[in-house]
């Protein structure tokens, strides 16, 4: 797992997906750095690698009690569609507001009353947006038990989850993160202490 941990601290640098400065998170706090893993999909190479990371958190319980995979606006909906084709799992997605038209729909995709959901997302922060989109799936019928992210920011999500009766399943944490781009000498340590500052 170490060296798939180095590859993902290499693909963020390689694409630019890590920032600092001062950044609003879409839970309304605010971080001295940004992962901005929307950028990924952008470079193929990349991408594919990082649908391999998806993997080897997935396999081989998650895949066995999932029925189908689904993902959180926005960043997650591209992770989640390629992953569950990998994998060979339906696919849904959630949207972030339920339409005005056609169907009325907020689940985009087939879902069964009963079927097991796996929530797929980028990063995770506070848990939020998976608890919401565990909500909407949950209204119409599906159940959700697992979510799977590439990165936990471990700002609380964890016990967030728990206390809505899903397990949080990461490829990474931030430490590991910072700890391996600290030893690649890619950040100093003042961005190291800046990161960790932020985890509870």
């Amino acid at each position: 797992m170490a060296t798939m941990i180095d590859e993902f601290c290499q693909i963020l640098l390689r694409t630019g997906s890590l920032k600092f400065g001062t950044f609003k998170l879409a839970s309304g706090l605010l971080s001295p750095y940004y992962v901005d893993l929307r950028l990924i999909p952008s470079n193929p190479e990349a991408f594919q690698r990082t649908v391999a990371m998806y993997r080897s958190v997935l396999e081989p319980d998650i895949i066995k009690r999932a029925q189908r995979l689904a993902g959180v606006p926005t960043a997650g909906i591209a992770y989640a569609a390629v992953v569950a084709l990998n994998v060979s799992k339906p696919f849904l997605y959630v949207r972030g507001e339920q339409k005005e038209h056609g169907r009325g729909r907020r689940i985009e995709g087939l879902l069964q009353p009963g079927d097991r959901v796996v929530v797929l997302d980028d990063v995770v922060t506070t848990g939020k947006s998976i608890l919401e989109a565990a909500d909407a799936i949950r209204a119409e019928g599906g159940m959700v038990e697992d979510a799977v992210v590439l990165l936990d920011r471990q700002q609380g999500a964890d016990e967030n989850l728990r206390k809505s009766q899903m397990k949080l399943h990461s490829f990474a944490t931030v430490r590991r993160i910072a700890e391996a781009l600290l030893t690649l000498g890619t950040i100093d340590e003042e961005q190291y202490k800046e990161i960790l500052g932020q985890i509870e």
